[in-house]
């Protein structure tokens, strides 16, 4: 099984010495498709990317394919970067929709299983307790709308600040904050009903 702190990288989200100068010769890089560029990208963020996806889909498999097509995203958009977040930042924000898209194909398609990285329970003699508990985590963050399980998941597991979440989501810090306190509220009233029951 593959666990969330296994995939997790601690990189710093990309700061430029010239702030958006920087940012956009980065982008004019990827929009002619150097391909040091992305080899350079995917070094510094392929991980945590993986890690996002992985959280988000709970198969390695459909990671691994969210964050190649994040990157052609970014290859095909990079002409239309801005500059007004961060290169980084923009390039989770394609990598969080790009996430959400496969989200939104997979309910049309039930038959498929998200989480077809966990072993089957045939193949395990004894669930351990952590795994069951982390069964449960991963089932009420599923039921979750995507806006709050992406501030949630970002926030605590990924490790990302308010802010870097405000801008990758397009909301404000305040309500990123609100976000999070009331899916933690949400998910430790689920705990309770589901670990009752």
């Amino acid at each position: 099984m593959h666990d969330a702190t296994t995939l997790t990288a601690t990189f710093p989200v990309m700061t430029a010495t010239n702030g958006n100068v920087d940012d956009r010769r980065l982008a004019a890089a990827c929009a002619s498709g150097d391909v040091s560029i992305f080899e350079d990208l995917y070094r510094r963020f392929g991980d945590r990317m993986k890690s996002i996806a992985w959280n988000h889909l709970g198969s390695l498999a459909d990671a691994e394919d969210a964050v190649q097509e994040t990157f052609l995203k970014v290859h095909r958009a990079a002409s239309t970067y801005t500059g007004e977040a961060s290169f980084s930042t923009w390039i989770y924000r394609i990598l969080v929709n790009t996430c959400y898209d496969l989200l939104r194909k997979r309910k049309r398609r039930p038959e498929e299983s998200p989480l077809d990285d966990l072993p089957d329970s045939s193949e395990r003699t004894a669930a351990s307790v952590d795994d069951a508990k982390r069964m449960t985590l991963r089932k009420l963050l599923a039921e979750l709308p995507e806006q709050r399980r992406t501030v949630f998941l970002l926030f605590e597991v990924e490790g990302l600040s308010h802010a870097e979440i405000a801008s990758i989501l397009g909301i404000t810090e305040g309500n990123s904050k609100w976000i999070l306190f009331a899916t933690k509220r949400e998910l430790q009233t689920q705990w309770k009903a589901t670990t009752k029951s």
